[in-house]
């Protein structure tokens, strides 16, 4: 795997436009990390968005520069880790919802409490537990994405580019129909199945 350049991965694209084109593209964190197969998009036009009414202390990464991790709480519980993308005024961001573990497995393993033999579809099945598993919290929010401790590695030359997924997002109230989840088709590591649209 290649570290990506950045004509490969193209932050200031549009959400829709970039979340399908990180599927198969290597996340690491400290080493530890994998294949991302699922994503969602987000940006201020979108009532679902956190961006919808503008910027505030929580969202603020939202707003820019692009190329930089959004990490959030949700409800409480669980770090989510969004790539900023877009014009600062486009409040966009990226959902990383699912890798394919690949990397650290032990280091994921340990964070997740996830007994030696237990399903590996546990650990970054989600954003929550993909947070929890890469060791994502509040401070990684705001990081650029181009250095440490983040690396994005494009795939293989060999590999195919994967068949895509798309579908309505999920865990949301507002919005629900907006078709801008994406996956990698037939991957066993999808946080859930897609439903058909």
């Amino acid at each position: 795997m290649q570290p990506l350049v950045p004509a490969a991965l193209d932050f200031t694209l549009p959400a829709q436009a970039l979340a399908p084109l990180l599927i198969g593209v290597t996340l690491l964190v400290d080493g530890v990390g994998g294949r991302i197969v699922e994503t969602e998009a987000y940006d201020a036009s979108d009532p679902a968005s956190h961006s919808f009414r503008g910027p505030t202390a929580r969202n603020a990464a939202m707003f820019g520069p692009a190329g930089r991790a959004y990490v959030y709480r949700s409800y409480g519980v669980h770090w989510c880790l969004n790539l900023v993308c877009g014009r600062p005024e486009d409040g966009a961001a990226v959902l990383i919802r699912a890798l394919q573990p690949t990397h650290g497995l032990e280091a994921m393993r340990a964070r997740r409490r996830l007994p030696e033999g237990g399903d590996v579809r546990l650990l970054c099945a989600g954003p929550g537990r993909l947070a929890q598993a890469l060791g994502i919290d509040g401070s990684f929010d705001h990081l650029p994405l181009d250095a440490p401790p983040f690396s994005l590695l494009a795939p293989q030359d060999a590999a195919p580019a994967p068949a895509l997924v798309v579908g309505p997002r999920i865990g949301i109230t507002r919005a629900v129909d907006v078709p801008w989840r994406f996956g990698a088709a037939g991957s066993r590591f999808l946080s859930r199945p897609f439903q058909k649209i």
